[in-house]
């Protein structure tokens, strides 16, 4: 089923119970008829298509040309190159639908508000983020949000690297230094200092001239992510953690509309029942993400907030069910306890869940987030980690200390506050972002958030387009 065909599903259900809330429906809106472009379409609009570089960014450049505002234009331009790229009537006025429904809920209606979230949408759901120009574009958001450590990084470097000739005991030492100075922790920096002396010598490296590269590939290689069963049964269930503070409420909704854009069904549950407002944050997100939403009052106990969540899930046929946890380090021992709960009725009612357990970490907090990660990788059996703030921080190498001391791989990057900014995290692209280098078009492999479904009718036409 395609991507638009999941969402029609997912808006046409009418979830049963109190505490279930679904988005308002949208599958029975229509689009006027002379929104919608007759026949094949303006022939100019498919010659300059087809002539273009087959690149979305440019193919949407095409379309939007002459649109200014979101209305009637929009939408005929939309369905028009869902149309080219053959993807089918029903699918193409859903996608058009639940986006101009987003539109009037963010209250947005100059095309520069939006442009960037469209083709965010149109890349995920034809699976064409991995797409060079695509990128490209989370390269530059990378490399952005790297600046500040990259430059107090490469300046220190520079530095150093002027100062010494010889890869001597003095410059190893001063390398530790550097990379303590860069928030990575004093047994991270020494253990650093160590792999890149045996790799140094493995290369036989003896100049800081050529000590750079090495120590870009050696960062690459800390981030590395071990191969892993991604299959499940659904639902998939992510429990997420994090002290209060960290953007978990922010990053669950931004993961959540990544899962929608991807065709899957999904929902939120809100099994932070102490914090104030917790509840009322998350509905927000799944009424602005067209999420389910699963929630019991407030200082309910939060085992049974996710076991009746868990319960609701595989009743409502969801793909993927996202479960908020407090995060209150004065109250450690409650903290463990109340997740250790929440594991054990999660796996009790859907074995094998959760079956993704993700911490969020804030970039800003520096070493603290070390402390963090150790905490909850012991009270919670932690599988991966989402960096958060790094656009706000010049302590970006905490990325390099967390992955190397814990062993753990960061999945996603959170790069500003829009839903776009939470990005699949590259450690080749970190790395050649960090030193200042050009890494547009460097490969990842992706962090698993859904299938898409209409790759091989795009790979297609992009051969087509290149005839």
């Amino acid at each position: 089923m395609g991507f638009l065909s999941a969402i029609k599903c997912i808006f046409g259900g009418t979830p049963s119970g109190d505490a279930v809330h679904g988005p308002e429906a949208v599958a029975d809106k229509t689009l006027a008829a002379d929104d919608v472009p007759a026949g094949g379409g303006d022939a100019d609009l498919l010659l300059r298509l087809r002539e273009a570089a087959p690149r979305l960014s440019v193919w949407l450049g095409i379309v939007l040309e002459g649109v200014e505002t979101a209305g009637s234009l929009l939408n005929t331009r939309l369905l028009f190159l869902l149309r080219a790229l053959d993807v089918p009537e029903d699918e193409a006025r859903t996608f058009a639908l639940d986006f101009d429904d987003w539109l009037r809920r963010m209250d947005y209606r100059l095309v520069e508000e939006f442009c960037s979230e469209l083709q965010y949408r149109l890349a995920l759901a034809l699976d064409l983020e991995d797409e060079d120009d695509e990128r490209n574009r989370l390269f530059v958001k990378i490399s952005e949000g790297l600046a500040r450590t990259r430059e107090h990084l490469t300046r220190r470097l520079d530095t150093l690297f002027a100062s010494h000739g010889e890869l001597d005991d003095e410059f190893w030492k001063n390398m530790g230094e550097l990379f303590i100075m860069a928030d990575m922790g004093y047994e991270t920096s020494l253990a650093l200092v160590e792999r890149l002396k045996n790799s140094a010598r493995r290369k036989g490296v003896t100049k800081t001239a050529g000590i750079r590269d090495v120590l870009r590939r050696e960062i690459e290689d800390v981030f590395a992510a071990p191969c892993r069963i991604s299959a499940v049964n659904p639902p998939e269930v992510l429990l997420m953690v994090g002290v209060n503070g960290v953007g978990k409420t922010t990053t669950i909704g931004k993961l959540a509309h990544r899962a929608r854009m991807q065709g899957k069904k999904v929902m939120i549950a809100a099994a932070d029942t102490f914090r104030a407002a917790a509840i009322e944050q998350l509905q927000v997100w799944a009424e602005r993400t067209g999420s389910l939403f699963y929630a019991k009052p407030a200082g309910t106990e939060p085992a049974a907030v996710a076991y009746g969540a868990m319960e609701a899930a595989v009743k409502e046929g969801v793909d993927m069910l996202f479960v908020d946890t407090a995060g209150r380090l004065q109250t450690k021992t409650n903290l463990m306890e109340e997740l250790t709960k929440i594991r054990q009725v999660l796996g009790k009612k859907h074995p094998g869940a959760p079956q993704r357990t993700i911490l969020v970490i804030d970039a800003t907090t520096g070493q603290n987030a070390l402390s963090q990660t150790k905490f909850f990788k012991e009270a919670a059996g932690v599988d991966e980690l989402i960096l958060t703030k790094i656009d706000g921080t010049a302590k970006g190498g905490i990325a390099v200390a967390v992955a190397l001391e814990h062993g753990l791989p960061i999945s996603f990057a959170g790069l500003g506050e829009n839903s776009e900014d939470l990005r699949p995290f590259s450690g080749a692209e970190y790395a050649a972002a960090l030193f200042g280098e050009s890494g547009g078009g460097v490969k990842q492999q992706r962090p698993k958030a859904g299938n898409g479904h209409m790759s091989v009718k795009v790979l297609l036409l992009v051969v087509f387009l290149s005839l």
